[in-house]
C-alpha cells in the first residue's frame, strides 16, 4: 500500500451567520467553498514538496461527497459585538524535501491581522525547532523575520483569516481558515 501523501494544497476561509450554530458553521464551509466534501481533521505537517494553489485551482480539484484532509481553525460566538477569528499560518522550508507546518489558530478579540501574524509566528516556531535554528517567539514580527533571512531555512509563510464582528440579535457568527490537502 502506498502512503497517502498530499502533493497539492490549497488554503480557504468564510463566515456564516445564523440563529443556529450548527447552520452558522454550514454556511461558513459554503463561503469558503468546502462545504460540499467530507472534512478529515489532521495535524499540522505540509507534506515535502507540496505545492501550494490558488483556491480557485483548488477547488476545481474537489468532487461533491469526496473526503479531503484538512487543517482547519474554527470559532464561533453569539455574543454580541464580539470580535472573532480564524486563522491558518503556513512555514514552507527552502529545502523542497523538508516537510512544512500548519498552524491553526482561533481566536476571540484579536483582529485579523493579529490572528493571521500569531499563526505564522506558531508555523514558523515549529519549522524553526524542526530546522534547529534558533527563534525567539517574544521578538517582533520584524525582528522574527529578519532572522529567518538570516538562517536562510525558511523560504515563506503566510497565513489566511477570516475574522468578523458578531452582530446583536442572538444570531451565530462561526469563521473558518482551512489548508485543504489534495492528491493529483
Amino acid at each position: 500500500m502506498h502512503p497517502l501523501v498530499p502533493t497539492k494544497m490549497f488554503m480557504t476561509c468564510g463566515v456564516g451567520i445564523h440563529r443556529e450554530k450548527l447552520q452558522a458553521f454550514e454556511f461558513a464551509l459554503r463561503n469558503a467553498g468546502i462545504a460540499a466534501i467530507n472534512l478529515v481533521s489532521v495535524s499540522s505537517i505540509l507534506p515535502p514538496g507540496c505545492k501550494i494553489v490558488s483556491r480557485k485551482a483548488g477547488e476545481k480539484m474537489l468532487k461533491p461527497g469526496q473526503i479531503a484532509f484538512v487543517v482547519m481553525s474554527r470559532a464561533e460566538s453569539n455574543e454580541a459585538h464580539r470580535m472573532i477569528a480564524a486563522t491558518i499560518g503556513v512555514a514552507v522550508p527552502a529545502d523542497k524535501k523538508m516537510y512544512g507546518y500548519l498552524s491553526e489558530h482561533h481566536a476571540y478579540g484579536q483582529t485579523a491581522r493579529e490572528a493571521g501574524d500569531y499563526a505564522e509566528d506558531l508555523a514558523a516556531a515549529m519549522m524553526a525547532s524542526t530546522l534547529g535554528v534558533e527563534f525567539d517567539e517574544d521578538q517582533s514580527w520584524d525582528e522574527k523575520r529578519q532572522i529567518w533571512r538570516i538562517s536562510g531555512k525558511i523560504v515563506t509563510t503566510r497565513n489566511i483569516t477570516q475574522s468578523t464582528v458578531v452582530k446583536p440579535g442572538g444570531r451565530w457568527a462561526t469563521v473558518v481558515a482551512a489548508s485543504v490537502l489534495l492528491f493529483d
